[in-house]
């Protein structure tokens, strides 16, 4: 089976959701990226933008026709009506040539109009549009913008492509709010309230749903991490602080403890009490409201300020300064600084302030100071846009605003100007791939800056981070012991799971694990408690993957949980990275190389680079390309030589090309390292599918003269 048909039939993929397949030929996926498959998971996406929107625009419309002419007019409403109409007829044609032999059978195609043939071709859109609160697991599908690959088409494109979008949203908001409201008790309503936020992050009603639920389950800690995410999502998307009534019910919950609060039961039989969920009428106690305010402006002018999923350290974007800049590059000055911030906010180690405020406030100052005052922004990335023919060059520098205004990070990007949209995109994926593990090292050297000081959970997990990268062993168990003490703190905390996940995952790997069955066990339950706590974190998807993978030998489980990671944030090194390992094990070397190539692309001077880059030798070594293997293998020791995961690949490699010399010296510290490692104990932990892959490994480990 193609890895891809997971697609459709993986419980994990939300595609799953489906009417009968019989008549359908092609399935189209508009929510997110567009993707477009036959039956036998072919791709058949065009690879043109107005050839993809032509698609769009016709599934969108089905099973209505569409004119000519309103197709003409919505793809180039910037020509006249001959060219628009020659230009379409160009487009049909590469539209069938995409398909393939498709095409004819799920196009009708005349002289006045186009259609998608009824029962042909599956829509996610259709599928959420149909869901209702006795169906509602279509709504599962809504989990990205619709065509958000395809903005800036063309202006009647846009406008078209912003009212469907609207459409979408406001009806599966209302399905939502009804599951919500039909909730009888708190084990449900968590689930439907993150489900109403899934589709509308601003939603106060949903937030307090969250917030009541979680008390009224006994998780307080929850609960007020719900607030914080909810003050948060309001001040970046809409500038705003929470309602009144989200303030009373903050201060209501702070206000309580485990030991006196009583735990209301909502009654299933009472509209009353779940209506409450989104509207408290009782009266409002103003000295309440008038502490949880000042609480607020306190906290927001602290600088030591603990992370929730959508919280930590508070980044901005400038719009770039336009330097000797034509006409046609003008507009990526907003258009790059929109993109960045929107691929930052899906790092959870980072909140984002609007990049529209930002640039309305940059549009009077781009006094840093004074930006600072307004968004109480601790790192603010500024850059420059310059121009020659057929060349855009564009300087970017990450500013500390804390440190006044000190350059902490800073990169430089020439680039041919043919294809602005794509070069938006290219740059845009790099910078944040790149700025996200430098603003975990900028935060990091600030939690050790605080040490004298109690510390919370997010300071001992940022502690604890550069310690595991180095692979020495008593400063990576002083990071587990860090790490223990910041989910002591806060049994809560999402990331402190995820990174916990990650050492023990590490300490299984290094060989450093007492009882390996055991550590198995704990890095597969933080990992799932760490997606539990928030699922909508890649970085915590791709490491449940990769344990999933490497440690309890559930491969399909793992690529579905990988490429969920990639759907939620693209620019994810490390998910690139770990999930070519899986595909690698799978057998799927070409899908391997794709995902390792976008992996180098994205990562530089990653923290965890001397782990991730063994998938560079595990790879090599099943093409069979030994000395590529080598190479990185040599290249992985330089950066930390007590890497125990690169040692078996990179000794397997010399054994097949004969270089015993160098095979001796890598089995020497591969055994000081782990000092009963053999071939018996290879076979039993590898989770290779082929045969055959096992074979390459094993007969490179005997030529290098390891043991049985």
């Amino acid at each position: 089976m193609n890895v891809n048909s997971r697609r459709f039939v993986s419980p994990s993929d939300h595609t799953a959701v489906s009417v009968s397949t019989d008549p359908v030929m092609v399935r189209l996926r508009l929510i997110g990226q567009m993707e477009a498959w036959t039956l036998m998971s072919d791709s058949i996406l065009p690879t043109g933008r107005k050839t993809r929107a032509l698609l769009a625009i016709l599934a969108l419309s089905a099973p209505r026709p569409v004119l000519r002419g309103k197709l003409a007019e919505m793809l180039w409403s910037r020509r006249p009506e001959e060219q628009a109409r020659a230009s379409l007829r160009q487009e049909i044609h590469r539209l069938l040539d995409a398909l393939g032999p498709v095409g004819h059978q799920i196009l009708s195609i005349n002289r006045d109009h186009l259609m998608l043939r009824p029962g042909t071709v599956w829509v996610d859109v259709e599928e959420v549009l149909r869901a209702s609160p006795t169906k509602p697991a279509a709504l599962c599908l809504l989990d990205g913008d619709l065509l958000e690959d395809l903005d800036g088409v063309d202006p009647a494109f846009d406008n078209w492509l912003a009212a469907e979008r609207e459409r979408l949203r406001d009806r599966a908001r209302v399905l939502a709010e009804q599951m919500l409201r039909d909730q009888p008790d708190a084990d449900l309503a968590i689930p439907a309230a993150q489900q109403l936020l899934s589709i509308d992050r601003a939603h106060e009603g949903a937030w307090r749903a969250l917030m009541r639920a979680y008390n009224n389950r006994g998780e307080r800690g929850m609960a007020i991490q719900a607030y914080e995410r909810c003050r948060s999502v309001l001040a970046d998307l809409l500038d705003a602080l929470p309602s009144e009534e989200t303030l009373r019910l903050a201060a209501e919950i702070r206000a309580t403890t485990p030991q006196t609060r009583q735990t209301p039961q909502l009654s299933s039989a009472s509209n009353a009490t779940r209506t409450e969920m989104f509207r408290d009428p009782r009266p409002l106690n103003r000295a309440v409201l008038t502490e949880v305010r000042a609480e607020q402006r306190v906290e927001q002018r602290h600088e030591h300020r603990a992370a929730t999923p959508h919280g930590g350290v508070r980044v901005g974007v400038m719009p770039l300064q336009l330097i000797g800049v034509g006409e046609a590059e003008a507009h990526l000055s907003t258009a790059i600084a929109d993109e960045i911030t929107a691929s930052l906010a899906r790092f959870r180690s980072m909140s984002l302030v609007s990049s529209s405020a930002v640039a309305r406030f940059a549009a009077q100052t781009r006094d840093e100071t004074a930006v600072r005052r307004a968004f109480n922004i601790d790192l603010l990335l500024d850059g420059t846009i310059q121009s020659a023919p057929g060349r855009v060059r564009i300087s970017l520098r990450l500013l500390d605003l804390r440190a006044g205004s000190q350059i902490v990070w800073s990169r430089r990007f020439d680039r041919g100007s043919e294809d602005l949209l794509s070069l938006q995109d290219e740059i845009a994926g790099e910078v944040v791939a790149q700025l996200e593990p430098e603003i975990l090292r900028i935060e990091s050297q600030a939690a050790n800056g605080r040490i004298g000081l109690e510390p919370c959970a997010t300071d001992l997990l940022l502690r604890a981070l550069p310690m595991i990268g180095r692979l020495e062993r008593p400063t990576f168990l002083q990071a587990g012991e860090l790490l223990r003490q910041a989910l002591a703190l806060d049994p809560d905390h999402a990331a402190a799971h995820l990174w916990a996940a990650y050492w023990q995952l590490m300490l299984f790997t290094q060989g450093w694990a007492r009882e390996p069955a055991a550590t198995m066990a704990e890095a597969a339950r933080l990992a799932d408690r760490a997606v539990m706590l928030d699922p909508q974190d890649a970085k915590a998807l791709t490491i449940a993957g990769h344990i999933r993978a490497v440690m309890l030998h559930r491969l399909p489980d793992a690529a579905a949980l990988h490429d969920r990671a990639l759907l939620l944030n693209p620019n994810l090194a490390m998910a690139w990275c770990l999930s070519a390992i899986t595909y690698g094990y799978l057998g799927n070397l070409a899908e391997a190389e794709r995902r390792l190539v976008r992996y180098k692309q994205l990562s530089q001077l990653d923290p965890q680079a001397c782990f991730l880059d063994t998938a560079l030798i595990i790879v090599a070594v099943l093409k069979q390309d030994y000395e590529a293997a080598v190479a990185a293998g040599r290249e992985v020791s330089e950066m930390s030589a007590g890497c125990a995961a690169a040692c078996p690949p990179y000794l397997a490699a010399l054994g097949h090309l004969g270089r015993h010399p160098e095979a001796e010296i890598v089995r020497q510290r591969l055994l000081g390292l782990r000092p009963d490692f053999s071939i018996r104990q290879f076979v039993a932990s590898s989770p290779f599918v082929r045969p055959q892959d096992l074979e390459i490994f094993t007969t490179g480990l005997r030529l290098a003269g390891l043991q049985e």
